[in-house]
């Protein structure tokens, strides 16, 4: 676990192959101890260690799961939410002065930030590691570790699946999702196929197609969504994200523009994941939720173990 010791997490590119692997398979190992019920023993690992969140933008399911993650490792968790408005960033304190602060009062930080960039800056001025928990419309390399970690715990027959080959769709909001930007440059470690499904206003962009052809893969892009299920093995599915629109009316140009149905599940490749890095507004059906192939509270839940993993392996607990 040492390769990641007191090393800042800002993008997914920050960590090798190996290093990501490394990260899975320490979740499997936590989720595998928890279910032994061997909590009482993983609580030993970080009980000296102070974890402080800081979310500018609102968060549930990242910053809940770090939080539950360094509690259950017995460490002790110090928390800013809403940061905007209820920290000394209200009065005017940069982000620099900000990081020189919390070293003070923390082991790790986790930051959530509007601005694409945040991290890396607030990296630059701390001395103890920073984990990135989505900067704007940047990068959330955690939600790409329990998305990587999810696809392969979602292998036919509770089998681990196997990365290479796999055709994955992402539908949606790639333009400002920054969950996809992360996973997709996560998944060039692999030989992978996307396929990537978008009013062309909202498509993934350029500079991200550039790396993801520099690095190998094989890129198309749609704007019909049930041809691409129809040979998919995963559907990323995101949401139209309101709060990225200049206006309301902007925005109701393109809700509802793909909703996931049982129906359309049932059309598509046999064993299909659907995957949704959460909160969904109208893009899948509650219909869906019923189904096998329905993975995405399954991802929720695999973001405990996997952030366990990686702050455990930053802050060096054995």
């Amino acid at each position: 676990m040492s390769s990641l010791r007191n090393r800042d997490i800002i993008s997914i590119g920050d960590l090798s192959k190996d290093e990501i692997q490394a990260v899975l398979d320490q979740a499997a190992n936590f989720e595998q101890r928890l279910a032994r019920g061997e909590s009482h023993l993983v609580a030993q690992l970080l009980q000296d260690h102070i974890l402080a969140t800081v979310f500018y933008e609102p968060s549930t399911r990242t910053r809940l799961s770090f939080e539950s993650a360094m509690n259950r490792l017995g460490g002790r968790v110090i928390s800013v939410a809403e940061a905007k408005t209820s920290s000394s960033a209200a009065k005017g304190e940069t982000i620099y002065d900000s990081g020189r602060m919390l070293e003070s009062y923390a082991d790790v930080i986790v930051q959530r930030h509007p601005a694409t960039g945040s991290a890396r800056a607030l990296a630059d001025a701390a001395s103890v590691p920073v984990i990135n928990a989505g900067d704007g419309t940047g990068e959330h390399p955690t939600q790409a570790l329990l998305d990587l970690y999810t696809i392969q715990r979602e292998g036919a027959g509770n089998g681990l699946r196997a990365l290479d080959g796999l055709h994955v769709v992402m539908v949606g909001d790639l333009k400002n999702g920054r969950t996809v930007h992360s996973l997709s440059k996560a998944l060039t470690n692999w030989k992978v196929n996307f396929t990537f499904v978008a009013p062309p206003q909202l498509a993934m962009p350029d500079e991200v197609v550039a790396y993801l052809r520099q690095r190998g893969a094989t890129v198309q892009q749609a704007t019909e969504l049930a041809p691409a299920l129809s040979s998919a093995d995963i559907a990323y599915i995101t949401r139209i994200q309101q709060e990225r629109f200049s206006s309301v009316e902007e925005y109701m140009k393109y809700k509802g523009v793909y909703v996931i149905t049982a129906a359309a599940v049932a059309q598509a490749k046999p064993g299909i994941a659907i995957m949704h890095p959460l909160p969904r507004v109208d893009e899948i059906d509650t219909d869906v939720d019923k189904l096998p192939n329905a993975a995405y509270f399954r991802q929720a839940r695999n973001g405990v173990f996997v952030r366990m993993a990686l702050l455990t392996m930053v802050l060096g607990g054995d």
